[in-house]
């Protein structure tokens, strides 16, 4: 474990139900010589300074999260995509240690993979923000004001789409425009729902 980086070595030290399996993680992502960084408060391994895997836990599973999983072949039909939102990345998960072993060459195979496809600069084509449903309680305050409207438009896609999924996701209209006022100010200010 040539790049192991002592950062690091508090996620895999703390007691945990996925104490063992993170470890086994740990040295196959180091295994295919990527570097190790700590992003997110969790162990990732990337390709020049570049994302491709990182290691995380949840309550039910832990799992091997990959940056640009939707690019991966996939032979064994073992990557999961975490919501029907989420574009990109895709999941490898675990619910014990038991399963990593066995899986080995596998896990192996996807890393080297994910790195040849961040190494060639493949990207994945996201959904156009126009494509993400607009609530009409957004649509109603965009209307009402032009400066709203205008901040709006100048946001990223990727913040575009993280407040229309954000709005929309309420089944309730009251929800949806209390979402929408408790934002306002922040949209704006050229922010993202996470900003």
């Amino acid at each position: 474990m040539s790049n192991k980086n002592p950062k690091v070595d508090w996620f895999f030290e703390k007691d945990t139900p996925w104490k063992e399996a993170y470890s086994r993680l740990r040295k196959i992502c180091l295994d295919t010589g990527l570097a190790e960084e700590l992003k997110w408060g969790c162990p990732c391994y990337t390709f020049e300074k570049r994302n491709v895997v990182l290691i995380h836990g949840f309550k039910e599973y832990c799992a091997l999260l990959f940056h640009k999983g939707a690019l991966l072949k996939d032979p064994k039909k073992i990557l999961i995509q975490q919501t029907e939102n989420v574009q990109s990345a895709r999941q490898i998960r675990f619910t014990n240690a038991r399963d990593i072993t066995k899986l080995k060459s596998t896990l192996k195979a996807y890393i080297y993979e994910a790195a040849e496809k961040e190494d060639a600069g493949e990207k994945v084509a996201f959904k156009k923000t126009a494509a993400f449903t607009m609530p009409d309680e957004f649509k109603v305050r965009l209307d009402k004001s032009a400066s709203l409207k205008k901040a709006f438009t100048a946001l990223t896609p990727g913040r575009q789409r993280g407040y229309l999924l954000y709005f929309s996701s309420a089944k309730q209209a009251k929800t949806r425009e209390a979402r929408v006022e408790k934002y306002v100010k922040q949209i704006l200010a050229g922010k993202g729902i996470e900003d």
